[in-house]
């Protein structure tokens, strides 16, 4: 192993890494610029969305009621909806959504409640329904509010005070720190990104530096030059790790940019709407943008054996391709195996193990999920550190071996 012929292949790839257009825009250009961009976008529009249905006035159908004057009066002049006449086909008209619920009073109700007899009410609506929703959560406001109406008074004519019901109060308050919050709610979902980025960052680096040489018939001059095949396969190593590494390392500083410009003005935004939901929301998103950063930190360091991991197994994928096209048939397919374990690892409900620690990504995306909530086992990040050091270990030997393989590099 000769570290200076290491550094000269490692820069010359590098040099013509940078001058390549796709690995520019793989590794510069969409995560510093489109990604953020994509975020904010439909971050825009979930809240757009969000604000319009909930200033809209959504259009409700009373059933039956026609014996209750004073609820369905009650009804009509404490909700903020607007009312329909009945129709027989309002089952269609939900499903449609040009009606967005229905409210179905007993017959009798009045009297039912007069004489302290049991009433009932149904909503219909269409459940995940954004602006049914926001319908059912107003017409369930109003009959609570009704309802302990009732119930004080029913107390008041026996002579009991409202707390005969009520006899404590119950309140919740969060102790946690903000960036303890802010983990616990986007934790999953960190190392599932910087994995992705990884990935996507090493992989057309890695098929160009193989199957794009040989594709474009240099691959017989690198090898004829007096350099050691150790050599040339660390060299063109080093760049795929460093187009992982700087990936992952230009969407960090753009995500955490726009978190910080964006996360405040989304949350003022958010609350402007003056609604009890709009200000846990607004709550939400200052919690989400508040994240530890020594656990940050310690996530991209259990991100880098899993660089090296992927740069090691796409070079050794694109070095069985014969073209550039060919590579991209075999590598593609891979995000599929690094998406669903990190999907799992971001579940509620999935915890960290001793066997978990050794399944290769689903153990970083774990491990980095407690470490953004602030948990630090510390025997398992010696686990997972340790196994995929090993791993990646394994995955670097196995691509010198097939670099020195002609059949390989010379597959026809």
């Amino acid at each position: 192993m000769n570290w200076s012929n290491i550094f000269t292949v490692y820069a010359k790839e590098l040099r013509d890494m940078l001058r390549d257009r796709r690995t520019l825009i793989s590794m510069i250009v969409i995560p510093t610029l489109v990604m953020p961009g994509l975020l904010a976008v439909v971050t825009f529009i979930t809240v757009q969305v969000a604000k319009d249905a909930a200033a809209a006035i959504p259009t409700i159908m009373i059933l039956g009621g026609e014996d209750s004057p004073k609820v369905n009066a009650a009804l009509r002049s404490g909700t903020k909806v607007k009312f329909v006449p009945p129709a027989a086909d309002w089952k269609k008209q939900i499903a449609d959504k040009q009606l967005r619920a229905v409210v179905d009073i007993s017959s009798g109700f009045d009297r039912a409640l007069e004489r302290g007899e049991p009433a009932s009410v149904r909503i219909y609506n269409y459940s995940g329904e954004l602006r049914s929703g926001f319908a059912v959560n107003e017409v369930r406001r109003f009959f609570s509010d009704y309802g302990e109406k009732q119930v004080v008074a029913r107390l008041a004519e026996r002579g009991l005070p409202p707390s005969t019901l009520k006899p404590f109060d119950l309140a919740t308050e969060n102790v946690a720190p903000p960036e303890k919050v802010g983990g616990n709610i986007i934790g999953g979902f960190i190392p599932y990104f910087f994995l992705l980025l990884c990935f996507t960052g090493a992989m057309y680096p890695a098929m160009d530096l193989t199957a794009g040489e040989k594709e474009r018939g240099t691959m017989e001059t690198i090898l004829c030059s007096p350099v050691a095949r150790l050599d040339l396969v660390l060299g063109k190593f080093l760049t795929i790790l460093t187009a992982s590494l700087g990936t992952v390392a230009c969407s960090l500083v753009s995500m955490g940019l726009t978190f910080a410009v964006g996360g405040p003005l989304l949350a003022s935004r958010i609350a402007g709407a003056g609604t009890v939901a709009a200000r846990r929301g607004a709550e939400q998103i200052t919690a989400m943008t508040t994240l530890d950063p020594l656990g940050l930190v310690a996530v991209l360091g259990m991100v880098l054996p899993m660089a090296v991991l992927f740069a090691a197994v796409l070079f050794v994928i694109s070095l069985f391709a014969k073209s550039f096209k060919e590579a991209q048939s075999y590598v593609s397919p891979l995000i599929i195996v690094i998406i669903l374990p990190a999907i799992i690892g971001a579940l509620p409900g999935v915890d960290l193990n001793a066997r978990l620690a050794l399944v290769p990504v689903l153990n970083v995306s774990l491990v980095s999920k407690q470490l953004v909530s602030g948990i630090w086992q510390w025997d398992y990040l010696a686990l997972i550190f340790g196994s995929t050091c090993v791993y990646a270990a394994a995955a670097l030997a196995l691509a010198v071996r097939m670099f020195n393989r002609e059949d390989v590099i010379f597959r026809t």
